[in-house]
């Protein structure tokens, strides 16, 4: 009888280990768009607003957001930044591993000093990011980014700009599309999960 019990003991364990094992660990549920393994977003090479020269090995080990707009923007880009300002905020410790990027698509006016002023005024560590407009174009390609200057009847321009945000794992590797207006709770799930 005790033989039959310890046989009994041992096939319930060698089934539940098998079972065990058998279990795929559950994948990250992202609440944004997930594009993994997309063909774009692999390559960036821009001047930061400290005059720096830029490219995405340069951020490895953080998570990265990538945002395309212009200072002279009056809703939808500083919307997003004052977003990404609040997932800093609720990050806590972990907001050292997150690395916020502003592509200027208008460095016309968006110089070095003006990104200098302008982006890091939602957070120290934001990098604005410009060059000459050949390199800009060639960046908005690479992320699929549509940008036009828009003139205004009143005298000056605007640019019309796609108005999503890229974010990169800390490998690098393109993972997800933000539309605007997702929210920083969205923002900050999501972030959470590429951190851990």
């Amino acid at each position: 009888m005790a033989d039959s019990r310890r046989r009994f003991l041992f096939a319930a364990a060698a089934l539940l280990a098998a079972a065990a094992c058998s279990e795929k660990p559950e994948e990250p549920r992202f609440r944004l768009t997930d594009v993994t393994g997309a063909s774009f977003g692999r390559e960036l090479a821009l001047f930061d607003h400290n005059g720096q020269r830029r490219t995405l090995a340069d951020f490895r080990g953080k998570v990265v957001t990538l945002f395309f707009g212009f200072t002279h923007c009056p809703d939808v880009c500083p919307t997003t930044l004052v977003e990404m300002a609040s997932v800093m905020k609720e990050l806590g410790a972990d907001a050292g591993r997150l690395q916020v990027l502003f592509v200027t698509v208008d460095p016309q006016r968006d110089t070095a000093e003006v990104l200098k002023r302008y982006v890091p005024a939602f957070h120290p560590s934001f990098l604005g990011l410009t060059g000459s407009m050949e390199e800009i174009t060639r960046t908005a390609k690479e992320f699929k980014i549509f940008f036009q200057k828009q003139p205004l009847p009143s005298g000056g321009y605007t640019m019309d700009h796609s108005a999503g945000t890229y974010i990169l794992d800390s490998e690098g590797r393109l993972r997800l599309f933000a539309q605007y207006g997702v929210g920083a709770p969205t923002l900050l799930h999501d972030i959470r999960l590429l951190l851990k």
